[in-house]
């Protein structure tokens, strides 16, 4: 038999094999509409010190709803208190403050225009803050679960809030901060144009004046935690923000690879400083597209250099990290054509033959949980690299 029809038939008997085992390992699920019954069946991971749960598209309303199902499982069965999220800090402390029944923090502008409108101002996440504020009403402050933002984009908004509390703590040290973030100001509401400035056009860089800052804010920190805690904490997220941002926007100009794993960095680091800020015991879940929630050492994108959320959770906590991937390849999705347009209602393109989407599809069943923990027959399989289904 030529080489090349042997490879080919060994690559369909593999496919097969894979098929029948995913189909084997397959655990249906109803509806998330069944709040209660979806969520039940995510119970084996309460245990788990964070969870991250996926996305394959962000404008997909049963993805929101599912993640909803578990996320409110996982809150009121198995204590987790904090749901961070692939949104700007400032943007998702609008939620925060009233999930938790705070007074709003103050804002420079409108919240939640970084990303597509349709990616968290929909009407799945209003209704599960709705029900997070319903959950919290009555319990004590500190038991209270918040929802946070993880992402980097918000210098503008950042700045505005480190300022607007020094100015309420300690106004010669605002006026301090405000000689600092001077340098970045002329470029908050454009900072791509600040990165494209130093890197290109050889504009000296403002890192070392974001560091500072920061660095003040937390030579201080006893001082201000006498004050308010929860604003101090609140202060220093936003100061750590404009650090990374400034970081980011030049970072973006010399590397994608460089600009993606900052931008990664930052997000596990400020949800390690949210477990750390909520005390022993505090668990959290995380919803993030699958680029950033997956192990990105075992994709193409750790081979490239790339890293993510996800692996650095799974390196940090062992086992006690679960990561919960969601797919499919039918149906509709919120999108646009390019970045900042119009939405659009876009049919969903079918997964490549060659890919583990087509494989998991292939089984035949609607939706279901493949949990490959303690399988190590199935985990063999879902290790080596994808070839054609039959």
């Amino acid at each position: 038999m030529p080489n090349a029809a042997l490879h080919d038939r060994i690559g369909k008997e593999a496919s097969a094999a894979l098929i029948e085992a995913l189909r084997r390992h397959a655990e249906p699920l109803p509806p998330p509409e069944r709040v209660d019954a979806f969520g039940a069946s995510f119970d084996r991971f309460g245990d788990a010190r964070v969870v991250l749960l996926g996305e394959a598209t962000h404008g997909t309303s049963e993805f929101y709803r599912a993640r909803a199902a578990i996320t409110r499982r996982l809150v009121e069965r198995h204590g987790f208190t904090i749901v961070a999220v692939e949104a700007d800090w400032p943007d998702a402390a609008q939620i925060d403050d009233y999930v938790r029944h705070q007074a709003p923090r103050p804002r420079r502008g409108d919240s939640f225009v970084r990303f597509p409108t349709w990616m968290w101002r929909n009407v799945e996440v209003l209704e599960f803050a709705d029900w997070m504020r319903g959950h919290n009403a009555s319990l004590d402050e500190d038991c209270r679960a918040s929802f946070h933002g993880l992402d980097v984009y918000s210098l503008s908004e950042s700045i505005h809030a480190v300022l607007a509390y020094l100015d309420t703590v300690d106004p010669e040290a605002a006026g301090n901060a405000r000689r600092r973030y001077g340098c970045l100001t002329p470029w908050q509401d454009e900072p791509a144009h600040y990165g494209r400035a130093v890197v290109h056009g050889g504009r000296p860089s403002c890192e070392d004046r974001a560091v500072a800052q920061l660095h003040e804010l937390l030579t201080h920190r006893l001082e201000y935690l006498h004050g308010d805690g929860e604003a101090w904490f609140d202060a220093v997220q936003n100061a750590r923000i404009v650090r990374a941002a400034e970081r980011y926007y030049r970072a973006m100009y010399r590397s994608s690879t460089e600009s993606w794993n900052l931008r990664d960095r930052h997000m596990f680091e400020t949800l390690q400083a949210l477990l750390t800020h909520r005390g022993d015991g505090a668990k959290a879940v995380v919803w993030a597209h699958n680029s950033h929630v997956g192990n990105a050492a075992a994709t193409a994108m750790g081979w490239q250099g790339e890293f993510n959320i996800g692996e650095l959770c799974r390196m940090a906590y062992g086992e006690e990290a679960v990561s919960i991937g969601f797919g499919t390849d039918t149906g509709t999705v919120a999108a646009a054509s390019d970045w900042g347009a119009d939405m659009q209602i876009k049919t969903v393109r079918s997964a490549r033959a060659d890919s583990y989407e087509h494989a998991f599809r292939s089984t035949g069943l609607a939706r279901t949980l493949t949990d490959w923990r303690r399988k190590p027959n199935l985990a063999g399989l879902l290790r080596e690299p994808c070839s054609s289904a039959p």
